[in-house]
């Protein structure tokens, strides 16, 4: 039976596509910001499977009529300033609360905020709804990262309500799904998410046997480079929540351990709230393009003599001892940013597919998922090949997709929750395959990092084995952009990597500056096309 809090999102949904007449008596009602700005929701109607657009816009005959600029009838008096545009001492961030103030007023107070949803911590696997594991629950102004019993804590929310501000990030933009209770001036946004959705038509076209539905989340377009900005945006609100008045909890600063991306969206988030970053990395196991993320945002950097395994060992340690919050998976907030590259998903195909959006009557069915790990580095995969009956960590070996470098993951249980629950699959790819795959791909337009080869080479060997039909809806996550890592790829077209042919190599031509030998290099390149 569903929830009351999927009931009424339901309805919403139902009461938004279909509005009322001046009659009617729903207890549903719109919050129209005053302002042209156009809103779109777009969801996926479950009975007519056909997509539903609601746009919200200034024009004479819509609930908006006025939000627009004013005219003065008396044409010898000045022209009126139009209310939309915002006073040149007020920020973005000050507009935001005078708007919201407007909303509340408006809709008698509270129409236009987030008042309706909750949040808390609860023991991860817990029950869905009300279910918190024998009355286990934790505010999220604690600080704690594990339950009782030592498991990983997740977070549940109630949705009732409706989308608003911050504008312009796609993580909160969904705010009732992602942090509801927080106060639009504590949120720390860099305008993160809302990465592209590629149709890689040659690759599916030329390169796997005729895919026509073959698509990439770019979530490295993101601020720092990577999807880690869409966790680090609500770990370091949160953070910049707890510290202010009136909670004023002591925390000194916020630290994580790193393979690179954490790092970089850390150190950027933390610099935009002026709150102090610390950051754990391994010694010599990173790209240089990463380093210079945190040090450029001012964090302190820490490079240990040790794997990112032994990093995450030590900031764990630190992080009991010292007042530094700590910014790793093993914190759950991060999780509620990183899930909405899942929606952006939904809703650039009309709202098809993940469990969130079934829970809410929104789909009625979930994607296949495929986990792709470098075989230097694949833990989750051994598990996977033995039925699931022994996790063991291992120590990771040197690996060109460095960020997933990892032998003993902190999330592996909600990683293989996912799995089991969306009949998932693991598969493992060589440092010679994943740098193949990622070279192939960048041939037809892409530019892919060595983390996204590991993904299209899991790709291949499932269209190879008829795992995937050549008819199969697939989206592959590239979770961060190829420019942190052009070293690998400059080795790779040199044909510099011991044991490694790099059949995609792509060298310059060393070339006399002569009409003559310029020539006879394009008649040797162009052969069979002039």
């Amino acid at each position: 039976m569903a929830s009351a809090a999927t009931r009424s999102l339901s309805s919403l949904i139902s009461h938004r596509r279909n509005p009322p007449s001046s009659s009617s008596s729903s207890s549903y009602h719109y919050c129209y910001a005053p302002t042209p700005r156009p809103i779109t929701i777009s969801v996926g109607s479950k009975t007519t499977r056909r997509p539903i657009s609601i746009v919200a816009a200034s024009s004479s005959s819509s609930p908006l009529a006025g939000a627009g600029a004013d005219t003065d009838p008396n044409p010898t008096s000045a022209p009126a300033v139009s209310k939309n545009r915002r006073p040149a001492d007020e920020n973005i961030r000050e507009e935001a609360a005078r708007r919201r103030a407007e909303e509340e007023g408006l809709n008698g107070g509270g129409g236009g905020d987030c008042r309706h949803f909750s949040a808390w911590y609860a023991p991860f696997g817990a029950a869905d709804g009300d279910g918190d594991a024998g009355g286990e629950r934790y505010s999220l102004d604690e600080i704690v990262y594990r339950s009782r019993s030592g498991g990983l804590l997740d977070l549940f929310d109630s949705r009732v309500g409706r989308t608003t501000w911050p504008y312009g990030s796609g993580v909160w933009s969904k705010k009732e799904w992602v942090l509801p209770g927080i106060d639009d001036e504590h949120i720390v946004s860099l305008f993160e998410g809302n990465s592209n959705l590629f149709w890689a038509e040659r690759l599916g076209r030329d390169h796997l046997g005729g895919m026509p539905d073959l698509w990439v989340k770019h979530c490295g377009i993101s601020h720092t480079g990577s999807f880690k900005d869409l966790g680090m945006t609500v770990l370091v609100s949160q953070v910049n929540r707890l510290r202010r008045a009136p909670l004023s909890r002591p925390i000194a600063g916020v630290g994580c351990a790193s393979t690179g991306d954490t790092s970089a969206a850390l150190s950027a988030y933390c610099a935009a709230a002026g709150i102090p970053a610390i950051v754990f990395l391994p010694a010599d196991r990173i790209s240089l393009a990463q380093l210079v993320q945190p040090i450029s945002n001012g964090a302190t950097v820490l490079s240990l003599d040790t794997d990112f395994d032994g990093c995450m060992r030590l900031i764990r340690e630190v992080t009991a001892e010292l007042p530094i919050y700590l910014a790793n998976s093993l914190n759950s907030l991060r999780l509620e940013g990183q899930k909405t590259a899942a929606v952006e998903i939904l809703q650039q195909f009309d709202w098809e597919g993940f469990e969130m959006c079934r829970a809410l009557g929104l789909v009625d069915r979930l994607p296949r998922l495929v986990c792709a790990q470098a075989a230097n580095a694949n833990p989750l995969y051994r598990y996977y090949k033995s039925g699931w009956a022994d996790f063991q960590p291992l120590t990771a070996a040197p690996t060109f997709a460095s960020a997933i470098q990892i032998g003993d993951p902190v999330s592996v249980d909600r990683a293989v929750f996912a799995l089991r629950a969306t009949d998932g699959i693991v598969e493992e790819a060589t440092e010679e395959e994943l740098m193949d795959a990622m070279s192939l791909a960048d041939r037809t337009g892409m530019f892919a990092c060595p983390h996204t080869g590991v993904a299209l080479a899991a790709l291949f060997k499932l269209r190879d084995r008829r795992v995937i039909g050549v008819n199969d809806r697939t989206v592959v996550v590239s979770t961060a952009h190829g420019l942190k890592f052009t070293q690998s790829k400059i080795d790779y077209h040199a044909s510099s990597i011991p044991d490694m042919a790099c059949r995609f190599a792509n060298p310059p031509v060393s070339v006399k500056a002569s009409f003559g030998a310029v020539m006879d290099v394009l008649r040797t390149k162009l052969h069979g096309k002039l």
